[in-house]
């Protein structure tokens, strides 16, 4: 089966008495949505922490209220607009200096701002960059506008800002765009686990709920059946980490 590798590498935690640490961080929310409602109630389900990357320009009151009926659920800043101000041959950005740095700051401290009067207590002051990048020059000034902590993809780095990133995207963004192959997911899943217990850090797992397909749901039931209650991980919320 494809979560063996999972399995075995987290009996062997539990032998040890490890506990490895899993986050969940899916992105680009807006607004109440059927897939976003399913990702919810399978957070529920498994009693599993999320951190929802929302998006602050479109988002509003009816998001904020259906967030309200939840209890474990963390929002952070996802850019302004996610909208790509680069080039045509160049990577997708919005947090860059193809514009003026004071206008990229200006939309984050809007965000920041929007989000924290909308969600209130379920607010967490961390932006996750649209597209997963960011110039350095744009992460500097992050905490005087009330920054405490980043999130963007791939291993942690040492930075002026605390780093709580994502290591295991469940999306073929570069293939099929649907659900990677499962058996390459669990296997990247032990392997950062292997990694984080080296090197200190989480085991974060990236979703995107708008662009799920059944195969990419699939996963997730497995993984939450597999992580949910094993005593060689646990999982925590973003609010838990910045304030520990």
């Amino acid at each position: 089966m494809s979560e063996k590798l999972l399995l075995e590498t987290l009996d062997n935690f539990a032998s040890r008495n490890i506990v490895a640490d899993f986050w969940l961080r899916d992105d680009d929310a807006t607004a109440p949505r059927p897939a976003l409602d399913r990702l919810l109630d399978l957070s529920e389900q498994f009693a599993i922490p999320m951190t929802l990357a929302v998006i602050p320009e479109p988002t509003g009151e009816a998001l904020a209220k259906r967030l309200a009926q939840t209890t474990a659920i963390d929002v952070a800043v996802h850019g302004w607009a996610h909208q790509n101000h680069a080039g045509p041959y160049e990577k997708k950005r919005e947090l860059a200096l193809h514009r003026p740095l004071e206008t990229v700051l200006g939309e984050l401290q809007q965000g920041l701002t929007k989000l924290q009067s909308l969600y209130g207590s379920c607010f967490v002051p961390m932006l996750v960059p649209p597209w997963n990048r960011i110039d350095q020059a744009v992460i500097e000034h992050l905490p005087q506008l009330g920054y405490k902590a980043l999130s963007v993809y791939g291993p942690e780095a040492a930075n002026s800002l605390p780093l709580l990133n994502t290591h295991v995207d469940v999306i073929d963004w570069r293939g099929t765009r649907g659900g990677k192959d499962h058996d390459l997911l669990f296997a990247e899943t032990a392997e950062r686990m292997r990694q984080a217990h080296e090197t200190g850090g989480m085991t974060g797992i990236l979703t995107h709920h708008l662009d799920h397909d059944e195969s990419v749901w699939a996963f997730l039931r497995s993984l939450f059946t597999l992580t949910a209650s094993h005593p060689g991980c646990r999982w925590r919320s973003s609010r838990q980490w910045l304030s520990p």
